[in-house]
């Protein structure tokens, strides 16, 4: 049984994610509460499987509640914003900097054709969540890892240059590890960076917005046409595959893959299919699921060299261990390596 406390001043939001969750059998409400403090001493109290936690709430907001969690009881928390406009999204990206492992709109005025499918997802992320171990916050920030998974050695033999692509997937505990992986390169950065980030419906832009907010080199939404540049970070929009032709981003609205759009293998796929394998450097971070394997597989063939995160600073080692287990990956490295070892890739 997954123990869920949802913490909200709404008292109609309770209900509805009450009910929604009510769908699974497996899944059971073990207490609400209507403000940030209730929700920090009721986590100790009850010690849930995972909090769902509003953004704004009275007494104590939903940040300060999030950083008290991570502190004192850290436990998986999934954040509601209440509107995915960039500006009001910041909130539940912040959350996420502190501790939070995902975010999702807030469930208002439920249809009831749609009651089923919306339970589904919404059930879907509360198990994949509940299962990540988290600790405290400052850990989580910047884990001490000694030693990488496979050293890394600047003699090691390397694909043919010049590399100019850096291509990043990720999902489940994502949105954190790519920030880390970001704030790490330097501003003379000589590649373009993709990124596709599994995230909820609406909540693209305001992940675009968080990253350029946090980091030294410029982030922005893809957009169709735009030419790749270095120095220049590019992030798939919500409900478009991100691909690549003739130097340029093309959205595509073709069918999901893995139940995905964007998916990570549209990208690294697309890189292959163009034959740029052998300037491209992929990494594929925490992920539930088999997303971003094959494509890796396909650029490492042609050329490119490929990175998986390891398992210990993984959230979730679903998408990293399908790409270790099928050939798709040059090295297996903690995220606390990945960009160092990227940046002697881009110099070298």
């Amino acid at each position: 049984m997954i123990r869920i406390l949802i913490a909200d001043d709404s008292e109609l939001t309770r209900v509805v994610l009450r009910d929604l969750l009510s769908e699974d059998p497996d899944v059971e409400v073990v207490g609400e509460v209507s403000d940030g403090r209730a929700a920090v001493e009721q986590t100790a109290k009850l010690t849930p499987d995972l909090v769902i936690m509003d953004v704004m709430m009275p007494i104590m907001g939903g940040l300060e509640a999030v950083a008290e969690i991570m502190a004192a009881t850290p436990t998986p928390i999934l954040m509601l914003s209440a509107n995915t406009d960039p500006h009001d999204s910041r909130g539940a990206f912040a959350a996420i900097k502190l501790g939070a492992l995902d975010v999702m709109a807030k469930p208002s005025g439920v249809v009831t054709e749609a009651f089923s499918q919306i339970a589904r997802q919404l059930v879907a992320k509360v198990k994949s969540l509940s299962r990540i171990r988290v600790i405290h916050h400052y850990r989580a920030l910047r884990p001490k890892i000694e030693k990488a998974t496979v050293p890394f050695s600047p003699d090691a033999p390397l694909p043919p240059g010049p590399r100019r692509i850096l291509a990043i997937g990720a999902s489940t505990g994502g949105p954190k590890a790519v920030l880390h992986l970001l704030q790490e390169l330097p501003e003379n950065l000589p590649a373009a960076v993709l990124i596709v980030q599994h995230i909820a419906d609406g909540f693209a832009p305001g992940f675009a917005d968080w990253l350029d907010r946090e980091s030294d080199l410029p982030v922005r939404l893809a957009g169709p046409g735009n030419e790749l540049q270095a120095g220049t970070i590019l992030v798939a929009p919500n409900s478009a595959h991100l691909t690549v032709q003739s130097n340029r981003i093309v959205l595509q609205d073709s069918p999901p893959l893995h139940n995905c759009r964007p998916a990570v293998d549209a990208l690294f796929n697309s890189l292959a299919d163009q034959g740029l394998a052998a300037e491209t450097v992929a990494v594929l971070l925490t992920g539930m699921g088999n997303d971003g394997a094959d494509g890796l597989k396909s650029l490492r063939k042609q050329g490119a060299y490929t990175i998986a995160q390891d398992e210990a600073s993984s959230a979730i080692f679903g998408m990293p261990k399908t790409a270790i287990e099928r050939g798709a990956v040059t090295q297996v490295l903690p995220l606390e390596h990945i960009t160092e070892v990227v940046c002697r890739l881009f110099v070298s």
